[in-house]
């Protein structure tokens, strides 16, 4: 690293200055970016520094509550309490050794203590840097040595024992704290003692930090899930954080100390770090804090208490509530199902009329109104949504089903595209002002440019999207080659990702690059598409992953819906009520297990439950595959659905593709063994 405090020296009009930079992307940590500033934006939002975001929001709403976490009852932080404990906390890391432009790395569950020592990290000039709870010691090892971190911070003893078991390894560590229970090893502060640490300290030191800091500089590090080598470190300066946040702000329809946002999906994953901490904080927003198994069982509960009015959620997440509904639906009967069906007809007809620019007619408006009033009002408050203004599905492709559900229910959910390297911006859904289409991603952000890149092996109208904007990352931190890979010298982001637009501007996301499956014939195939027909096709399967990667023809992993252990977040054999369901369906009452319907389907090739699946893939195969080289001519079912504490999914539950090809490498290379093709051949 460079003599940082030299480089600055002469630049002390912190913390909103813009310090000369002669490049749009740099990979050192305290490099600096030029702004891509429009006279617009330069007339009307001038840049501006996290603290002092953070600073008026504090002054204009100093008794507004601000976070609330359950500790036997709910305790509550007001944006003055926030602000000074932040500021608390900054000026303890500065006592204790942080230097500018070195890590913070935060590992724990989402709390109040994760939000206040972000911000006082960057209020400090260090980077803060998210930690999945998930991580290995040694990809603590790796993110603590890549940012050269001089201050740790956990949640409780198993994140401690993680970081205690490498840190001989990290000679940059200068103090370790832990924000839950009593430290647990010598030397260890525990949160009290850090911020007694802070309350002793003049403000001197702190003042002196806010003076050299810039707002194109880094002051966030986002890591990549490292998926395709390495997790790279996705530097977010001050700027992007702010504007962004503002732009949501401005274009969301945030009303001023009225939103409520749970939080509950990783705070070190971009699109949950601009949500609850800086999305919140500009629209002087509560941010309640869901408990550590909100995944495995108690996120409904904390919905329930906190009715939220922003809820963002990954597309598992929506499945999984719409399964839940599905089955709880399908325990009604007679007229109260004849009375909920005619609710949804109308609930769904209002939005397709929007969507359509229709006006309702009388009829029409009376049976919205009284839809919701008997019975769609009802069901929001039953999964605490009653509050909900806006919903959003990001990260994955959701399934067109379960957003018409939703939307049956007046609870439209929008889709949106963005990447962390774009600040989760690209395009956007707008459910109530009619631009949306199922399927698609939305319309291009108007703060935003965009175009596709046309790649050989793509479909007509298909290319890789290429972003561009005040929101593009500044480079990955001491990785030159991965940076000018995605950034080029004018400032456009190669996302990786392939897309189209159709006639009236909607973007479509078709694939990955990084995952487009090229068979031994050289046709380039997206796997995405594919796998979302079959699943369509096949309502008892959870995943499909389709493979075929320099291989003579496509064959495709298949993984039934099953049950989830509440306290490891595993998947149990035992299958979800729909799919045992689906197995009466078929005649197979006796099938409650993931093995008894392996078991089923090697004993009985021939068998029903086979012959539902193979018809399936054949309904595909006839209805979808564009060309003979896009057909799956094999299947096989998996012991077990794909899970995060199995690593088939990653932390934000994306599938993590190269883990699964190794996990199972024996099962596919079965598939392809000619002396083995009897046996498991796809009954084609």
């Amino acid at each position: 690293m460079a003599d940082v405090e030299g480089s600055s020296r002469l630049y002390r009009n912190g913390p909103d200055q813009v310090i000369p930079a002669a490049s749009l992307k740099t990979w050192d940590a305290d490099g600096a970016v030029q702004l891509v500033l429009s006279d617009e934006e330069a007339a009307s939002f001038k840049p501006k520094s996290v603290y002092t975001m953070m600073r008026e929001i504090a002054e204009e709403y100093p008794q507004h509550n601000a976070l609330a976490v359950k500790r036997g009852v709910w305790k509550y932080w007001t944006y003055k309490q926030y602000f000074e404990e932040a500021r608390t906390v900054a000026k303890a890391f500065i006592k204790l050794g942080l230097e500018r432009f070195h890590g913070v790395c935060i590992m724990g569950f989402n709390s109040p203590e994760w939000a206040i020592a972000s911000f006082g990290a960057v209020f400090a000039g260090g980077l803060s840097t998210g930690v999945y709870t998930t991580n290995s010691p040694e990809a603590c090892r790796y993110l603590a040595d890549n940012c050269e971190a001089q201050i740790i911070v956990v949640e409780d003893q198993d994140c401690l024992n993680k970081f205690l078991a490498v840190k001989r390894f990290l000679p940059n560590i200068k103090v370790i704290i832990q924000w839950s229970g009593i430290p647990g090893a010598p030397g260890v502060l525990s949160w009290p003692e850090l911020l007694a640490v802070g309350m002793a300290e003049r403000d001197t030191h702190l003042d002196e930090r806010l003076s050299l800091a810039a707002v194109n500089q880094c002051c966030t590090l986002i890591y990549t899930s490292g998926t395709t080598g390495p997790p790279k470190g996705v530097m977010c300066s001050q700027d992007h954080l702010v504007w962004t946040s503002y732009k949501y702000k401005g274009d969301g329809s945030l009303i001023m100390g009225q939103e409520r946002m749970l939080s509950y999906l990783p705070l070190s994953h971009l699109a949950a770090n601009m949500l609850d901490l800086y999305i919140a904080t500009v629209c002087a927003g509560l941010v309640y804090f869901a408990q550590p198994d909100a995944l495995k069982g108690t996120l409904l509960q904390t919905l329930l208490e906190v009715q939220p009015t922003r809820f963002v959620a990954v597309p598992r997440v929506w499945e999984k509530m719409y399964e839940k509904m599905q089955e709880a639906g399908a325990q009604v009967g007679g007229l109260k199902k004849a009375v909920a069906s005619w609710a949804k007809y109308h609930g769904l007809n209002y939005y397709n009329a929007i969507k359509e620019g229709r006006t309702l007619t009388a009829y029409e408006t009376m049976a919205n109104a009284l839809a919701k009033k008997l019975i769609l009002n009802k069901v929001k408050a039953a999964i605490g949504m009653s509050r909900a203004t806006s919903l959003v599905s990001g990260t994955a492709p959701i399934s067109k089903d379960v957003l018409e559900y939703f939307m049956s229910l007046d609870l439209p959910i929008m889709e949106g595209y963005g990447l962390s390297e774009s600040m989760s911006i690209c395009s956007v859904s707008l459910v109530d002002e009619g631009i949306w289409k199922l399927g698609s991603v939305g319309k291009i952000d108007p703060h935003v440019k965009c175009r596709l890149s046309y790649l050989d092996g793509c479909r007509p109208g298909e290319g890789e999207i290429l972003i561009k904007g005040r929101n593009i990352f500044m480079g990955y931190l001491k990785m030159p080659d991965k940076t000018n890979e995605t950034i080029d010298s004018e400032g456009w982001l190669y996302t990786g990702d392939i897309g189209s637009f159709d006639d009236e501007g909607y973007l479509y996301i078709t694939g990955r690059i990084k995952e487009l499956i090229i068979t031994a014939g050289g046709e380039n195939i997206p796997p995405v598409l594919i796998e979302r027909a079959v699943l369509k096709e096949l309502p008892f399967i959870s995943n499909a992953m389709l493979i075929g990667d320099k291989r003579k023809y496509l064959s495709m992993l298949l993984t039934l819906k099953s049950e989830v252990d509440v306290d490891t977040g595993e998947p149990l054999s035992t299958l979800t009520p729909p799919c045992r369901e689906a197995m009466v369906t078929l005649g197979l009452p006796h099938v409650h297990t993931v093995t008894e319907a392996l078991a089923e389907v090697e004993q009985n090739p021939q068998g029903a439950l086979a012959t539902a699946i193979q018809e399936g893939i054949e309904r595909y195969n006839t209805q979808h595959a564009i060309s003979r080289a896009q057909r799956v001519q094999r299947w096989t079912l998996l012991p077990h659905d794909f899970s995060l504490p199995t690593g088939e999914l990653n932390n934000t539950l994306k599938l993590k593709r190269s883990f699964v090809l190794e996990k199972y490498s024996d099962i596919i290379d079965s598939m392809y063994n000619s002396q083995d093709q009897s046996k498991l051949k796809s009954r084609l």
